[in-house]
């Protein structure tokens, strides 16, 4: 359910939730559980619920951050306002759960505060990629029931910044949490860090949420540069037009990506950050 300094809590079916560690041959084999792994344990202390890990069962998916595992599906928090979504990171965000083939789903939040054309802007440049975008305000409770419908009979990881609403999702979508939620800084406009560990919380019948930590950065350096246009899903319609084989959608002529670009047909904040990443990944294989 949840893991903290070396220790992991596992919920045992009509027993309880007992404390563990995992056993050594882990560590020597570098494998480590994760939040929402199902486990075999051995109990050392039935009264203080106590217990070693001693298998981790297969999984069928698993993230490397947020570091979680058996997830069915994402849904990624931003804010629309205050902060200011940072497209470069929703972007390394979609890659990674893109690479992972798991379902993501684009939820902004706070709403209320937000201008119609604010709102419009990110629907248009998110939907055209295929994803599904929510907007919501878990401050005002709106929205919420369309998230619970997808949320249903799922388990979902929610991942996302710091700051942009996610333990206030968590406490509307279940009120018996009471998480901790942090202030914005209103000098940077950032969120404190609230949530330090991934945890499983239940929502209903087979409904399952995973809460993470905030980050403001986002690694994706284990890809390469041709793999790149691969994980921009809005490419794979126009990349047929491309003149040459294998075309970067870089500097190439007649470049069926760039037309669709120009054409509005795709998104020139999506196609800015791609080159953005572009160069970074290219910078990282000459200098490695």
């Amino acid at each position: 359910m949840k893991g903290i300094a070396g220790f992991y809590y596992v919920h045992v079916e009509g027993c309880g939730i007992y404390e563990c560690k995992a056993k050594g041959i882990f560590r020597k084999d570098h494998i480590k559980p994760l939040v929402g792994d199902n486990v075999e344990l051995d109990v050392l202390d039935e009264t203080e619920k106590l217990g070693n890990i001693r298998r981790i069962l297969p999984r069928k998916s698993a993230l490397i951050r947020p570091a979680v595992a058996n997830v069915d599906q994402a849904l990624i928090l931003f804010a629309i306002v205050k902060p200011n979504p940072n497209f470069n990171l929703l972007d390394r965000f979609l890659i990674r759960m893109e690479r992972q083939k798991l379902p993501t789903v684009i939820c902004f939040n706070k709403e209320d505060i937000a201008s119609p054309s604010e709102k419009e802007a990110l629907r248009s440049a998110y939907e055209t990629c295929g994803y599904q975008v929510l907007f919501i305000s878990a401050l005002e409770n709106r929205g919420l029931e369309q998230v619970r419908s997808l949320l249903a009979g799922k388990t979902t990881t929610l991942a996302g910044p710091s700051g942009v609403g996610k333990s206030s999702l968590i406490n509307r979508l279940s009120p018996d949490t009471h998480m901790e939620t942090g202030e914005i800084s209103e000098k940077i406009e950032r969120g404190r860090h609230t949530t330090r560990h991934s945890e499983i919380i239940a929502l209903g019948n087979e409904t399952y949420i995973m809460d993470t930590p905030g980050f403001t950065s986002l690694d994706i350096s284990e890809i390469t540069k041709e793999e790149l246009g691969g994980y921009y899903p809005e490419f794979r319609e126009y990349e047929p037009f491309c003149k040459f084989r294998g075309c970067a959608h870089i500097s190439e002529p007649a470049c069926g990506v760039k037309e669709a670009v120009e054409e509005g047909k795709i998104s020139p904040v999506r196609y800015e950050n791609y080159q953005v990443l572009y160069r970074e990944l290219k910078e990282i294989r000459r200098y490695s």
